[in-house]
């Protein structure tokens, strides 16, 4: 999980209850749970490199709602 990835980080790293939901909603309630993290919006489908990111979330959505459960990293 993104504890044993960033074992370093403060505050929330995953989001389950997120999964469904509405992009926006997500981003609002992952920057209000951890206000130290970046939060990136990802259309499902698009090409992106992989790197861990211990201060970033990205928000994997399709048709504006999350397909992945947010976590940092």
């Amino acid at each position: 999980m993104a504890s044993e990835i960033c074992p370093d980080n403060v505050g929330k790293q995953v989001w389950p209850e997120l999964l469904g939901a509405a992009a926006e909603v997500a981003v609002e309630t992952i920057r209000r749970e951890n206000p130290n993290v970046k939060v990136i919006i990802i259309d499902e489908g698009t090409s992106t490199i992989t790197v861990i990111l211990c201060d970033t979330v990205r928000v994997w959505v399709e048709r504006g709602i999350v397909v992945m459960v947010p976590a940092v990293g």
